[in-house]
């Protein structure tokens, strides 16, 4: 995730430097956006059929691929054609490796264990991207270049594959989760389907697509905005990216605890969604007060980042609003992510220019507030009777949390 976050503080500024415009470089984020939220869905269904490890496999051989056609030929042609085609197909790369493996943690976590298990999962996720990736680029892009850059993400991009690929031993991961009669087709339609069978799956896949989209959003238009409204150099701002996720990264843990332990529920609504709709207007408001203050705005995106965390616990939650049917679950959670990928530049191609940066942010705050709503609905279903489909006998936040927590 480190190969994969380096590009995604300085990219933007980088093409518009290449002559490409802004409505173009949203547009290609945006199609980025559909291929990884095409990818994130299907890496729930594909790892039922062949197991988390292959669909690993397949997303990073993608990843690879389309990044060296995109350096090799759409980068230095500046073909938007070209640069469209092999950056939005390498969109499907990064959602089948990375939300593959968190399925594969999902499939394996003991349920009391799960919401500090996938805590970790993001830990390690927003450990790379962006935040790592954003202070590996700080550094190499003064001094060999932002295009050389590139080269050294996909290097990165292999050495993490081949090290999760090849030294990760645990067998579940190795074959299909989903049962040995269930024929293909209707595991992809059920991957699908789940989220309107199931309406608490439907409303969580939302929650989860507004968790990221202004994050995906904020990487189209903050690096101009940080640099040349607020007069940050570059490397400022990639700096300011970092510090943003290593908050995000402590506070992914910390909520993956939290949540085990006052209620997945609770800690989404409260503090995620009502957290980070205050954070992001504080991060705008108070840059634009401060101007180029750089202590302030260190505070400031720390707190937007250390808030984003809240969500963390919607990925036990997700799994176990639907205990015969996880995996299905798990690709409806993936496909909220992966639309956040395309809802954020969507969001900024469309009001960015009659709205400008501050009423950009005030949609971000609002959808957080919406999300909040959203989530006081996502409760647990009953327990399940044993020898039911879906029964467990591990015992699990579900079952202690009516015992110990009055939203159940």
């Amino acid at each position: 995730m480190i190969g994969d976050g380096v590009e995604s503080g300085y990219l933007s500024p980088y093409l518009l430097g290449e002559g490409v415009s802004t409505e173009r470089v949203a547009l290609l984020f945006s199609v980025y956006g559909v291929t990884a939220s095409v990818a994130a869905w299907f890496s729930g269904a594909l790892s039922d059929l062949w197991g988390p490890r292959r669909v690993m496999l397949l997303g990073l051989g993608v990843w690879g691929v389309f990044q060296v056609v995109f350096l090799v030929f759409a980068v230095p042609a500046a073909d938007f054609g070209l640069l469209l085609l092999s950056y939005g197909l390498r969109g499907f790369g990064y959602p089948l490796f990375a939300y593959g493996f968190l399925i594969w943690v999902t499939a394996v976590t003991p349920r009391r264990r799960l919401g500090s298990a996938v805590g970790w999962f993001w830990f390690a996720f927003t450990g790379g991207l962006p935040t790592l990736g954003s202070l590996v680029a700080s550094f190499t892009v003064p001094r060999i270049g932002a295009y050389s850059t590139l080269w050294l993400s996909l290097g990165l991009v292999v050495a993490g594959g081949l090290i999760a690929l090849l030294l990760v031993r645990e067998p579940t991961g190795r074959q299909r989760l989903a049962p040995a009669g269930e024929r293909p087709v209707a595991t992809l339609i059920g991957s699908l389907t789940i989220i309107w069978r199931n309406p608490r799956i439907g409303t969580g896949a939302v929650v989860r697509a507004i968790n990221t989209a202004p994050q995906f959003g904020f990487l189209v238009f903050l690096p101009v905005f940080f640099t040349e409204t607020l007069g940050f150099t570059l490397s400022e701002w990639l700096r300011l990216l970092s510090a943003m996720f290593a908050t995000n990264i402590f506070f992914n843990l910390v909520f993956g605890v939290v949540g085990d332990r006052i209620g997945w529920q609770r800690t989404v609504a409260w503090c995620g969604g009502v957290g980070c709709a205050v954070t992001t207007l504080l991060l705008y408001y108070g840059t634009v007060w401060a101007g180029d203050d750089y202590a302030l705005a260190m505070v400031l995106v720390s707190l937007f980042g250390a808030t984003l965390a809240g969500y963390v616990p919607l990925s036990a939650l997700m799994p176990s609003l639907d205990p015969a049917h996880k995996g299905q679950a798990m690709s409806a959670l993936n496909l909220g992510a992966g639309a956040s990928t395309f809802l954020g530049p969507a969001l900024v191609g469309v009001f960015l220019g009659p709205l400008g940066v501050g009423g950009v942010m005030w949609i971000f705050a609002g959808l957080y507030l919406a999300s909040a709503v959203m989530a006081l609905f996502l409760r647990l279903p009953e327990p399940v009777a044993a020898g039911a489909p879906g029964y467990s006998s591990r015992p699990g936040p579900a079952s202690r949390a009516r015992n110990e927590s009055p939203e159940a």
